[in-house]
C-alpha cells in the first residue's frame, strides 16, 4: 500500500485590511467614491479569513479557496499594492515544520507586502496539494492518478518558490520559506509523483517499462535524501520523514531489480534471474532495516523470497544456468515520468476581479503622467496664444486704438471705452479683484501649514526610528524610515516647489494689480463720472469721413476676428479628449509595463498637431495686422497733427484701455490660481492622512518590537555566578540515615524486576559504607513498589532525554530481533548507481545508527 508524505500548512493570524484598503482608495484615486467598493473590500477580507479555516480540510473545495485568494492577491497586486510604503498590512506567517519547540528558530515572521502574503499562500496551495495526494485511495487507478497529479503541481509550486522566496521577504525567511528546504520539498514532492505513477503502471504495463519507473523513482528519493540531509535541515523535518525517504529509496532499487529479474526470466537468461533476485532481496532487507516501523513493503519482500527460492530451485534441478556476479550485469535504466508543473496564470476557473474598476497603479501613473504631459502641452500653446494676444493689445492700447477712431471730436466718452466699463462692472469691477487677491494669501498659507505638517511627522518618525536604530543596533530589525518615506518625501518635495513657484506667480500678478489699479478702478464707476473724469477733446475738425479711418476700423474688426478664433482654439485645447485607459491597459497586458512616454507622445501629436499649426498661422497673421495697423495709424496721427488740443484726453484713453485689458489678464489669473489652491488642497490633505496612516503603523509595529525586545533582554541571563570561596562552603558533617525507600546513586542502572501476577515486594538486601552507616539496596521508591532509579550516565542532557543510555528504536541495527547490515568490506552496494548520502548506506555498509543512536539525530 502506498504512503505519501504530506507537507504541513503554514498558520497565518486575521488581520484587518478594510480600513487600509478604504483609505488608499480615498487617498490615491481622488474620483473614485469608496463607498463604492465597500463590498468589494468585505468580499476580499471574508475570503482571506475563509481561507484560514478551510485549509484544513484536506479535500479540493478547500483548494478552490486558496485558489480564490491567491488569484485575487494577483490581480490586485498592481491596483492595492500592499507595501510597508503603500497600503501597510502585517501579514503573519508562522514556519510550517514549527512545533512550538524551544531550539526551534525563528518561527514566525510578519512582513507587510501582499508579495510575501502570495508567497505564503502558494505555499500552504503545494502543502494542501501533498495533504490531497496522501489520501487518496491508492488501490484504484484514479486515486493514484489524483496523487500523481497534485504530487507533480506541488513540486512545480515548491520549485518556483525556491526561486522567488528570497526576493520578496525583506527579512530572514522562516525556515519552511529557506531556498534549501524548498529545494528538498520539491525533490520529494517529485519522488512522490514518480512512485503514484510507478503503482499504476505496476499493474498495466510491461515488467521492461517498470523496471525504468522505478529506477528512476529510486533515483529521485536518493536526491531528496541527499538534501533532506543537510546540516541546516535534518532537525526540521518531522521525525518519521528521513526514514521513511531512505527506506523507500533501497525498496524501490529493489524493486526494479525484481522487475528486471523478469525481464531476464522472459528471455531465459535464468542466472541473471538469480543475481537479480538475490540483489532485489539484500536491498528490501536494508529497506527493512532503515524504514523499522514505518516499512511497508512487506509484500513486495515476500514476493522477492518465493521468487528467488523458486528460481534457484528450478536452476538446480532444470536449467544449470551460471549465476553471475551482480557487478558485471547491465545497468538499469530509468523513465522519468513525474516533472514538475508550472504554475497556470489563474488557478480558478471561476475567478472573478472583486476590484475591476480599479485601474493598475502602473495605469494610474500613466494616466497622471499623461495628464502632466497633456496640461502642459494644452498650457504651452494656450500660454501663447494669450502672450500674443496680451502684445496685441498693448500696441493697440499704446496707439489709443480703437478708441482714437471713436473720439473725434467732442466731450463725450467713446463707446467702446463704455462698453468695456460695463463689461467690467458686470464682473464686479475692482472689488471683485480685491476678494480674490485678499483671498489668495489665505488659501496659500492653509496649503503651506498642511505641507509643513506632512513633513514635520515624517521628520519626528524618521528622528524616532534612528535614535531606536543607535541604540538597539543589530537587533533594530525592522526596515529604516529613509527607504521608506522616499516616495512620500518626493511628493512633499514636489508641492514644496509648487508652492515655491505659485508664490513667485502670484506677486507679478500683484506687480500688474498695483500698475492698473487706477484706470480699473474709473472703468468701475458709472458712466458720469467716467466722462467727468475724462479730459475735454476741443473743437477739433472730424475727420470720421477721412479713408485712413475707414481702414483702420476694418483693420480693427480683423482684431475682434482675431481674438474670437483664439478663443475657439483655447477651447478645443481643453477640451480634447483621450481615451488613454484602453491603451495604457492594453500596452500593460502585452508587454508587463507601459511605455507612457512613447503611446503619450503619439497621441498628443495626432489630436494637438493640427491645433499647434493654428496657433503658429494665428501668430503669423497677428505680425503682419500689426505692421499694417502702425503704418495705417501713423497716416491718422499725421492728418491729426494740425490739432495739438486733447493730447491730455488721447493718453487718458490709452490708460483706461490698458486697465480694461488687465483687469481681464488678472482676472483670470487670480480665478486660476484660487482654483489651483482650492485644487491642491484636497491633494495635500490626502498626503497628511497617508502620512499619518503610515506614521501610526509604524509606531504600532515600533511598539511591538520594543515589547519583544524588552521580553528579550529581560530573559537574556546575566551570566553564571562567580565560584564560592573555600571557607564559605558549609563543614561536612557525617552522613545522616537514609530516608526510607531511598537507596543512593547505584553506578547502573538496575531495576529490581517484578511480576506482575504476584505484585511481591523485591528483597532488600543490606550493605554498610566506608563510614559504617548501612544503606538498603532495592527498597520500594515511593509507595508504588518499584526501585528509585538510577540517574543517566555520562552524555546525559536535559535538554535531549534521549542520550545516553537510550533503548534503539526496533528496526535499527543492534535492535532486539533485528539483524545488523552485513560487515563493512563485503560486495559494494549498488552497481552503476553512486553510492548513497552518508547516513543511509546500502547493504555491506556500517549502519551509523549503530554508533550514533537514533536519538542523537535530534530529529523533530
Amino acid at each position: 500500500m502506498a504512503t505519501f508524505l504530506a507537507v504541513p500548512l503554514k498558520q497565518t493570524y486575521e488581520v484587518d485590511v478594510v480600513k487600509p484598503f478604504r483609505n488608499f482608495i480615498q487617498n490615491t484615486f481622488s474620483s473614485a467614491n469608496p463607498d463604492e467598493y465597500n463590498t468589494a473590500i468585505s468580499e476580499f477580507h471574508k475570503l482571506r479569513n475563509l481561507t484560514i479555516t478551510k485549509s484544513v480540510d484536506k479535500h479540493e473545495s478547500a483548494l478552490e479557496v486558496l485558489y480564490r485568494y491567491y488569484d485575487q492577491l494577483t490581480a490586485i497586486e498592481n491596483k492595492l499594492p500592499v507595501a510597508e510604503n503603500q497600503i501597510r498590512v502585517q501579514f503573519k506567517w508562522r514556519d510550517a515544520f514549527d512545533k512550538d519547540s524551544l531550539f526551534s528558530g525563528k518561527n514566525t515572521l510578519a512582513i507587510a507586502s501582499g508579495a510575501y502574503e502570495k508567497v505564503c499562500v502558494i505555499f500552504n496551495i503545494g502543502a494542501l496539494m501533498s495533504q490531497i495526494a496522501e489520501v487518496q485511495n491508492h488501490e484504484s487507478d484514479e486515486g493514484l492518478k489524483t496523487s500523481a497529479k497534485y504530487l507533480q503541481q506541488a513540486a512545480g509550486i515548491f520549485g518556483h518558490l525556491k526561486d522567488t522566496s528570497l526576493s520578496v521577504c525583506s527579512q530572514d525567511p522562516t525556515p519552511d520559506l529557506a531556498p534549501d528546504t524548498l529545494n528538498a520539498l520539491t525533490s520529494l514532492m517529485l519522488a512522490q509523483g514518480q512512485e503514484a505513477v510507478y503503482r499504476k503502471a505496476a499493474t498495466s504495463m510491461k515488467e521492461a517499462m517498470v523496471v525504468k519507473i522505478a529506477y528512476q523513482c529510486s533515483d529521485l528519493y536518493a536526491d531528496a535524501m541527499k538534501l533532506m540531509q543537510l546540516p541546516s535541515l535534518k532537525e526540521l523535518w518531522p521525525r518519521d520523514w528521513l526514514v521513511s525517504v531512505a527506506m523507500k529509496q533501497a525498496a524501490f532499487h529493489s524493486l526494479a531489480e525484481f522487475y528486471q529479474s523478469v525481464v531476464a526470466q522472459k528471455s531465459k537468461c535464468y542466472g541473471e534471474q538469480i543475481s537479480r533476485l538475490k540483489h532485489a532481496k539484500e536491498l528490501m532487507a536494508a529497506a527493512a532495516t532503515r524504514g523499522g516501523m514505518c516499512f511497508n513493503f512487506k509484500n513486495e519482500q515476500g514476493k522477492i523470497q518465493r521468487e528467488l527460492e523458486a528460481a534457484q530451485k528450478d536452476n538446480d534441478f532444470i536449467y544449470h544456468d551460471k549465476v553471475p556476479d551482480v557487478k558485471t550485469l547491465p545497468a538499469l535504466g530509468k523513465l522519468a515520468v513525474a516533472k514538475p508543473l508550472p504554475i497556470p496564470e489563474k488557478f480558478s476557473t471561476s475567478f472573478t476581479d472583486l476590484f475591476e474598476k480599479i485601474v493598475p497603479i502602473p495605469v494610474y501613473d500613466a494616466l497622471n503622467t499623461f495628464e502632466g504631459r497633456k496640461s502642459q502641452v494644452t498650457n504651452m500653446e494656450i500660454g501663447r496664444l494669450r502672450e500674443q494676444t496680451t502684445l496685441m493689445n498693448g500696441v493697440l492700447a499704446s496707439l489709443n486704438l480703437p478708441a482714437a477712431l471713436e473720439d473725434v471730436g467732442g466731450d463725450k466718452v467713446p463707446q467702446s471705452v463704455l462698453d468695456k466699463a460695463q463689461q467690467i462692472k458686470d464682473m464686479g469691477g475692482l472689488q471683485y479683484l480685491d476678494k480674490l487677491t485678499s483671498d489668495l494669501p489665505e488659501l496659500l498659507v492653509r496649503n503651506r501649514e498642511i505641507l509643513d505638517e506632512c513633513i514635520r511627522m515624517l521628520d519626528e518618525e524618521e528622528k524616532s526610528d534612528t535614535q531606536l536604530k543607535e541604540q538597539f543596533k543589530e537587533r533594530w530589525t525592522r526596515t529604516p524610515s529613509a527607504s521608506l518615506t522616499k516616495p512620500m518625501r518626493e511628493e512633499s518635495a514636489k508641492y514644496k516647489n509648487i508652492l515655491d513657484t505659485a508664490i513667485g506667480a502670484d506677486k507679478i500678478v500683484q506687480e500688474k494689480y498695483n500698475a492698473h489699479k487706477n484706470a480699473m478702478s474709473l472703468l468701475s464707476k458709472p458712466t458720469h463720472e467716467i466722462e467727468k473724469a475724462l479730459p475735454s477733446s476741443g473743437s477739433s475738425g472730424s475727420v470720421s469721413g477721412n479713408p485712413i479711418v475707414k481702414d483702420l476700423k476694418k483693420m480693427m474688426e480683423e482684431v475682434e476676428a482675431l481674438k474670437a478664433e483664439r478663443e475657439v482654439i483655447e477651447n478645443e485645447l481643453k477640451e480634447s479628449k483621450f481615451d488613454m485607459a484602453g491603451k495604457f491597459m492594453a500596452a500593460l497586458a502585452a508587454d508587463g509595463v507601459v511605455n507612457e512616454e512613447m503611446i503619450s507622445s503619439q497621441e498628443l501629436d495626432s489630436v494637438y498637431g493640427p491645433l499647434r499649426q493654428q496657433v503658429v498661422d494665428s501668430c503669423q497673421r497677428q505680425d503682419m495686422l500689426l505692421a499694417r495697423i502702425q503704418n495705417t495709424n501713423t497716416q491718422f496721427c499725421q492728418s491729426k497733427a494740425s490739432n495739438q488740443t486733447g493730447a491730455q484726453r488721447e493718453a487718458m484713453l490709452k490708460d483706461l484701455a490698458a486697465g480694461y485689458d488687465g483687469f481681464m489678464e488678472l482676472k483670470g489669473n487670480l480665478e486660476e490660481g484660487t482654483k489651483f489652491y482650492n485644487d491642491l488642497t484636497p491633494l495635500l490633505v490626502r498626503l497628511q492622512n497617508k502620512i499619518s496612516d503610515f506614521c501610526f503603523a509604524r509606531k504600532t509595529e515600533k511598539d511591538e518590537l520594543m515589547a519583544d525586545l524588552q521580553k528579550s533582554i529581560a530573559r537574556q541571563p546575566t551570566g553564571p555566578p562567580p565560584s564560592q570561596p573555600q571557607y564559605q562552603q558549609p563543614q561536612s558533617t557525617a552522613p545522616s540515615a537514609p530516608q526510607p525507600g531511598y537507596s543512593g546513586q547505584p553506578d547502573s542502572q538496575n531495576y529490581v524486576s517484578q511480576t506482575s501476577s504476584s505484585r511481591s515486594r523485591p528483597s532488600v538486601t543490606n550493605t554498610t559504607d566506608s563510614s559504617g552507616a548501612s544503606s538498603s539496596w532495592g527498597q520500594p521508591y515511593g509507595q508504588g513498589g518499584y526501585p528509585m532509579p538510577a540517574m543517566p550516565s555520562a552524555g546525559y542532557s536535559s535538554y535531549n532525554p534521549y542520550m545516553g543510555g537510550y533503548q534503539q528504536a526496533p528496526g535499527y541495527p543492534g535492535a532486539p530481533g533485528q539483524p545488523p547490515y552485513p560487515a563493512a568490506g563485503g560486495q559494494p552496494p549498488y552497481p552503476g548507481q553512486a553510492p548513497p548520502p552518508q547516513g543511509y548506506p546500502y547493504p555491506q555498509q556500517q549502519y551509523p545508527y549503530q554508533q550514533q543512536g537514533y536519538p542523537q539525530q535530534q530529529w523533530r
